[in-house]
């Protein structure tokens, strides 16, 4: 079930004409009153003798008392309504629902004789709409502070006593949601998306690719975006809003989202937090570290241990937000045949990343540091590198759904689900040529080194032998256990640990997953074959200064305004 509270009225009598009335395209039907304050409330709909104006005046009665006292916006009007696929209610059981409703709320808490004056109309099956007047009968104003939250949470209970769909609940952690306006202006000019949610994405990528914020300044100015940055008289940035180039109000001016309005964590101090303690990532030089590109695989890798082991939540979170600037960095430098899904997923990784326990960014630095390297550094010398990345970071993102799970979370779990299947999708396609080039070794390994090859799978997986034999890349996986022996480890030892330690009930191949997680955890040079092919990066520019900006409308004329 979910409520929506609007914005309290001054007008009774039009509310009450809206419920009564044919709706705005005919949809109700049949209105009349399941309940009222006292259960005695005229009703217009079974009652032909009865107006709306008398009912009106019923409710304001204490509004009329009051005087000058009564808030000008009086009204309190909440619609409840059912999920698609919940039974129908009767309007007893509807009656019932809109008394605990307003007790939560304390509009009219239960057993007050002064609760204020309400009724409760219905004209369709799956909702009912609450009109109350916010004039207690001492002529004082009703104590509903957090209305919304104390009538969902009743509404929780609510559907597990009634048996209905128990709806994914927030934390008020969500991004706000377009408006309608918003919406329909953007379909009007032919987006697929709004102005807010475009400057979102746009906003989330330079913060990922930033690494001081006069660096996220300077990437969102080079993109088409108009930057307007506040100081305070001290000179010290305040906060900063953005507006597409382009994008106007009725009078021509610039259609300004503040960063907090974007979402609660792209504002200034919540950016200004992260950076604090992120130097600028050294440029790789040639043999003497690891790249970038294995530094962020090997970080990501230890996710899923430390969401499961570590009693730090704020620890857990801070991993969590990086895992998220991660998946917004990763369309800047992926193949471009690529770049749709992992957009898609760092959209919806979007949701997951925020909740109410406070990050300690400075535990997740070395990873951020990471992360921003790979935008300026080169790209892996083959496409399995990738592979074997999007596997890890899948496998992440699945521990920080069941991290959310564990804390309740239920929208973040739910974002990071969807995730999850665009990065296999992801996965699956940028895994298809190197796994076909492994499986092409191991169907010419020697009849003896597969046999060894099989022994050590049944050894090692006797459950699930049998399946992996049958699959067309069993032979990638015969070919990189005898790279993993050649190596010197036990392939039996890391075959077992491989398949026991991640998750491998979605994959849709079992040997193609394992034979890269092999690879990942002997440390086996990707580019050990000649014959596979490094992936090819779109067209990217970058200075020395910032790194390239968002795949999206580049434009040389962006501005930025100073206060």
């Amino acid at each position: 079930m979910i409520a929506k509270i609007g914005k309290a009225g001054a007008d009774t009598c039009g509310v009450l004409r809206y419920l009564y009335g044919p709706g705005r395209a005919n949809e109700h039907t049949d209105p009349h009153l399941v309940a009222s304050f006292d259960g005695f409330a005229p009703d217009p709909g079974r009652d032909e003798t009865v107006t709306l104006a008398q009912l009106a005046t019923v409710l304001d009665l204490r509004v009329k008392q009051a005087g000058d006292r009564a808030p000008e916006k009086h009204v309190w009007h909440c619609s409840v309504r059912a999920a698609p696929e919940d039974r129908t209610l009767s309007d007893e059981e509807w009656a019932v629902i809109a008394r605990r409703v307003l007790n939560a709320t304390g509009i009219a808490p239960a057993g007050d004789p002064d609760a204020c004056r309400w009724v409760a109309v219905r004209h369709a099956e799956d909702h009912i709409h609450i009109v109350a007047t916010k004039v207690r009968g001492d002529l004082r104003e009703p104590r509903n502070w957090n209305d919304y939250l104390r009538a969902d949470k009743e509404l929780a209970t609510i559907e597990k006593e009634y048996g209905l769909r128990q709806v994914i609940r927030g934390d008020r952690t969500a991004a706000k949601r377009p408006t309608r306006a918003e919406q329909e202006k953007a379909r009007r000019a032919g987006q697929a998306t709004t102005a807010r949610e475009r400057l979102r994405t746009t906003v989330r990528t330079a913060l990922a690719t930033a690494t001081s914020t006069e660096e996220f300044f300077q990437i969102l100015t080079n993109t088409a975006v108009l930057v307007d940055i506040q100081h305070f008289p001290s000179g010290d940035v305040r906060g900063y809003k953005v507006a597409l180039n382009g994008d106007t109000n009725k009078d021509g001016q610039p259609v300004w989202f503040s960063g907090s309005l974007l979402a609660p964590d792209l504002s200034y101090p919540k950016i200004a937090e992260r950076f604090t303690g992120t130097p600028a990532p050294a440029r790789p030089q040639p043999g003497c570290k690891r790249p970038a590109w294995k530094q962020v695989t090997d970080a990501t890798d230890r996710i899923p241990d430390l969401l499961t082991s570590s009693d730090d939540d704020g620890t857990a979170q801070a991993y969590i937000t990086v895992l998220a600037e991660t998946l917004d960095a990763l369309p800047l430098v992926a193949p471009i045949d690529l770049r749709p899904q992992l957009m898609q997923a760092a959209a919806a990784f979007e949701r997951a990343n925020r909740s109410r326990i406070r990050a300690r960014h400075e535990q997740a630095q070395a990873m951020r540091r990471a992360v921003k390297a790979i935008v300026r550094g080169p790209a892996p010398k083959d496409a399995a590198a990738l592979a074997i990345m999007l596997d890890v970071i899948w496998l992440a993102v699945i521990a920080a759904r069941h991290w959310h799970q564990v804390h309740q979370h239920d929208q973040q779990a739910e974002a990071a689900r969807q995730t999850a299947e665009h990065l296999q999708a992801a996965y699956q396609q940028a895994a298809a040529q190197p796994t076909a080039v492994l499986a092409q070794r191991g169907r010419h390994l020697t009849v003896r080194v597969q046999q060894r090859q099989v022994a050590i799978l049944r050894q090692a997986l006797p459950e699930l032998a049998e399946q992996i034999l049958a699959e067309p890349t069993w032979p990638a996986l015969a070919a990189t256990l005898a790279d993993t022996q050649a190596a010197g480890h036990d392939p039996a030892a890391l075959l077992t640990e491989a398949a026991t330690r991640r998750e491998l009930d979605t994959a849709t191949s079992i040997s193609d997953v394992l034979a890269w997680r092999l690879r990942r955890t002997a440390d086996l040079s990707t580019n050990d074959n000649p014959d596979t092919p490094a992936p090819t990066r779109g067209n990217r520019t970058a200075s020395p200064t910032a790194p390239a900006a968002p795949p999206m409308n580049r434009s040389a004329n962006g501005a930025a305004r100073r206060r």
